[in-house]
């Protein structure tokens, strides 16, 4: 199977002929891959800085959307040939930057007609992560005020989005040192990897984006209704990996990239 990842950890990317996928358990289905999300967390998964549970040689990639090939005999609610997206770590088997990718069930959500593949796959983590902020850590409701930090990324601005769906009152920027905008006794969720430390009675809380199928189906129906957008500005054929992923690292003012297999409709 054609994939791009590495063949150690720290290497450049590549592109690699991978073994056929193994046979599914009880519990996971097999997407045929029609486009996968490249966003800057593959790059920490590159350099072994995000365990994503396998060693190389790897495909990297943790978000795709497609059509399910099979599914696993305990697997309910999905069946062959669904339009599905979903964001699955640690990886059950090899990343999403291949031809076919295991997801457990649990994390795959189904596809309305109309959303576009490209879309869906750059939808996942993106919007877990914003939704996870926003629903779980803030708790953020109508009336309320949220400032977010960094809303000129693909990640910042799905915040602005769920946070202005939820009611509140956005403020957004594209500047650092959050801890300095929110108030004395105030709430701050942080998406890195190395949070501040609380000061001022500022409750301090980091967003790591967890799998999460339903929710997931949420998102994907407030993309459906126009409730959710994410603008994909290039897709990059699958050989493409490295390339796609620089592109990620230098900017892409806002808008997701995208890698698609080859044949990928």
């Amino acid at each position: 199977m054609k994939a791009a990842g590495i063949r150690r950890f720290g290497d450049a990317v590549q592109t690699l002929e991978l073994p056929e996928p193994r046979a599914l358990r009880p519990d996971e289905v097999l997407i045929e891959v029609r486009a996968c999300g490249v966003g800057n967390w593959d790059d920490f998964a590159r350099t072994g800085d995000w365990d994503l549970g396998v060693r190389p040689p790897m495909a990297l990639g943790v978000e795709a959307a497609g059509l399910v090939v099979a599914a696993g005999d305990r697997v309910d609610g999905i069946k062959t040939r669904d339009r599905v997206t979903a964001h699955s770590a640690p990886l059950r088997e090899q990343g999403a930057w291949a031809g076919q990718f295991i997801a457990a069930a649990a994390e795959v959500a189904a596809m309305p007609p109309r959303v576009p593949f490209d879309v869906a796959a750059a939808l996942p983590v993106p919007a877990l992560t914003a939704d996870q902020a926003i629903r779980g850590a803030l708790q953020v409701r109508a009336g309320q005020t949220v400032l977010v930090h960094g809303a000129g990324g693909v990640t910042g601005g799905m915040l602005v989005q769920l946070a202005a769906h939820r009611g509140a009152t956005v403020l957004a920027t594209a500047g650092d040192e959050a801890m300095k905008a929110v108030g004395d006794g105030g709430r701050l969720a942080t998406i890195t990897s190395d949070p501040p430390p609380s000061e001022r009675g500022i409750t301090v809380q980091a967003v790591l984006v967890a799998p999460d199928g339903r929710r997931l189906g949420r998102l994907v129906r407030l993309l459906d209704r126009g409730a959710l957008t994410v603008s994909v500005s290039k897709q990059f054929p699958l050989e493409q990996g490295g390339a796609a992923l620089a592109q990620v690292r230098h900017g892409a003012h806002g808008t997701a990239i995208v890698l698609k297999p080859e044949g990928a409709r």
